[in-house]
């Protein structure tokens, strides 16, 4: 009785957060306690990619949202990219419809993005496509080349918009110097004393931003300006003991985060500063970095941090330890010893495991968090984050990640992306291609 006292007396002292992060943790390990619980022969199809399911979910959004999508239409945009990770469908043609109702009413820079890069990515050799992307394109920056900072008209300045119209100046082939005037210098003035990149001057650091913002200054050659020391040592304490990540310091995991930080991570290794190959010049090729073990050294580790992810150690509490774990920590590896070429700058594995056993849902579509319901957002980004786990090791674009890379049955295996766009590479090089013509 006197232990049960005590606990509840510990209860009444934790803060809401702490409740909602035991509650979250909670619902995480009894989904991994489960899984560990059930023979090994059984495992691979716990592990299993439903893609016939998430291909019939994504269709469904392509033909109509349900009634409480109707404010996030514009979102739609973001379905393509799910098909093209490896869930192909004539369906996402009809994408290219959009192309009807692309005037000038459009006013939000991120829309301007999202309905560029998923329309130019998309066409997959419809000149419709092509042509509706550069001709809209090419007016909406065009007229705010003094002012790419800003969301929307009379809107909000954030580095959200720094990254939006940058990228799509790139892909187009019209970015330039005049047009990235400033815009480092704003970036710059964002990165916070935790290492992380914020919205704005002043504000907190947060995944989304910190992508944005490091992406924004690869696409304009200062990356270097930045500091990435403390920038890679934020993000890599974002990967808590629920194996996925955190947007902000002391809040809940969500999928999402799985590309907005896994995906900083891919941009890292790539930099020379971490022993990567950079990404080029003006045309932003991206040269991978050569893999740093064999097979068996990947295999041997990838097996032992496997089962260490799925039994993280309960606090005094009871509760599993909200404090970084192990695994993450020291998974911040620059250099390998013997080899002198970059490791994976995060938890591969783990990360994988909570996108498919915790965000994963069996009747398709992908979620925050155990609890949260599906939806089209966190779909995209989970599968865009787990195709940034599954090529982290390999050495360049066109071949294909060891076994041992890949969770659960090779039939997982994704398409790659372009870590700076979040668009499947071959998409990426076809669009290249299309408008250095030009």
């Amino acid at each position: 009785m006197e232990g049960e006292g005590t606990a509840t007396g510990r209860q009444r002292r934790a803060t809401a957060s702490q409740l909602d992060q035991w509650t979250v943790q909670d619902q995480v390990f009894k989904i991994y306690g489960a899984f560990a619980s059930i023979p090994r022969s059984a495992q691979s199809v716990i592990l299993e990619l439903q893609r016939d399911k998430h291909v019939e979910y994504l269709t469904r959004g392509l033909q109509q949202l349900g009634p409480s999508f109707v404010v996030l239409d514009a979102k739609c945009v973001l379905l393509p990219s799910s098909f093209d990770l490896g869930f192909a469908t004539g369906s996402c043609t009809q994408l290219l419809y959009l192309g009807n109702q692309l005037t000038m009413n459009w006013r939000i820079m991120p829309s301007t993005f999202l309905a560029v890069v998923r329309i130019q990515m998309v066409a997959m050799g419809v000149d419709q496509g092509r042509q509706v992307a550069e001709t809209f394109a090419l007016y909406w920056i065009g007229r705010r080349m003094v002012a790419v900072l800003w969301m929307h008209d009379a809107g909000e300045i954030d580095v959200r918009a720094c990254y939006t119209a940058i990228s799509v100046a790139s892909i187009l082939n019209i970015l330039d110097d005049e047009l990235a005037k400033g815009v480092g210098n704003y970036i710059l003035s964002c990165q916070t004393y935790e290492g992380g990149i914020a919205g704005e001057p002043g504000s907190e650091a947060h995944g989304g931003y910190t992508f944005c913002g490091l992406a924004a200054m690869v696409l304009i050659n200062q990356a270097n300006s930045l500091d990435l020391a403390s920038l890679i040592d934020w993000v890599a304490f974002r990967q808590g003991v629920e194996c996925g990540f955190q947007g902000r310091t002391n809040k809940l995991v969500d999928g999402c985060y799985s590309f907005w930080q896994g995906g900083v991570f891919a941009l890292l290794q790539r930099l020379p500063a971490f022993g990567g190959e950079g990404f080029g010049t003006s045309d932003v090729e991206v040269e991978w970095v050569s893999d740093s073990t064999s097979e068996g050294d990947d295999e041997d580790r990838d097996s032992s941090d496997d089962n260490e992810a799925l039994h993280p150690e309960p606090d005094q509490e009871g509760h599993q330890s909200s404090s970084h774990s192990p695994e993450s920590s020291t998974a911040v590896h620059i250099h390998h010893s013997r080899h002198n070429q970059l490791e994976p700058l995060f938890h591969t594995m783990a990360l994988q495991q909570y996108i498919v056993l915790c965000s994963q849902e069996q009747e398709g579509g992908f979620r925050d968090k155990p609890g949260k319901a599906r939806d089209y957002y966190h779909t995209c980004y989970c599968l865009s984050g787990l195709s940034v786990c599954q090529y982290s090791r390999s050495k360049n674009e066109n071949s294909p990640p060891l076994p041992t890379s890949v969770l659960g049955p090779y039939s997982n295996l994704l398409e790659p992306i372009h870590p700076l766009y979040n668009v499947v590479s071959r998409q990426y090089h076809d669009a290249r291609e299309f408008f250095s013509k030009y």
